[in-house]
């Protein structure tokens, strides 16, 4: 009797059984979606993914397993959505954006190995005074290749980019000689 019961009911609740449109899904159902997902901390944008990730799941949930649904679809697709925004807010809690944690992070004043400038002062003084000279005014004073050849007396721009060139390969050959790397500087 309770099985003739039970396919009775089955019966009557295919019979019942009318799919809605997506357009009456929306208007039932988003508005208590906006205002859980509201309560709940986030915005209508929020709101709007939310509601949309909730109706492709819902969408895509076959038509039999729809039918033994025992709540009605707006309730169902609202289930759906109120377990996508707690998942999010779980997941958006343990982030936090870059901007906040950059304010909040100090680095301390020992972070950067020192630079041992009288080690590197001797590899300059290597290549001699008109080679300080010139790269000082190159890389400290950023004088463009024009005002530095002025400033220094060289004839043209040219000549004064190649004397450059040279003064930076005396001072890698020595570095190179000596076997030297730049951790070398820094401790």
């Amino acid at each position: 009797m309770e099985a003739v019961a039970i396919k009775q009911h089955t019966i009557e609740r295919e019979q019942t059984y009318i799919h809605p449109s997506v357009d009456e899904l929306y208007e039932r159902t988003f508005p208590p979606v906006a205002a859980f997902v509201r309560k709940m901390g986030g915005s209508f944008d929020d709101a709007k993914d939310i509601f949309h990730d909730a109706l492709v799941v819902y969408m895509e949930i076959p038509e039999e397993d729809k039918k033994e649904v025992r709540a009605t679809q707006e309730a169902y697709l609202l289930g759906i959505a109120k377990h996508l925004w707690i998942r999010k807010y779980h997941r958006d809690r343990r982030e936090i954006a870059l901007n906040d944690a950059e304010s909040r992070i100090t680095i301390p004043e020992d972070f950067y190995p020192p630079v041992q400038t009288k080690r590197l002062l001797r590899f300059l003084e290597v290549a001699g005074k008109k080679c300080m000279d010139l790269l000082r005014a190159f890389y400290y004073q950023n004088l463009s290749m024009k005002k530095l050849a002025g400033k220094l007396g060289y004839a043209s721009v040219h000549s004064a980019s190649v004397q450059k060139y040279k003064c930076m390969e005396k001072i890698r050959n020595t570095v190179k000689e000596k076997s030297l790397s730049y951790d070398d500087f820094t401790e």
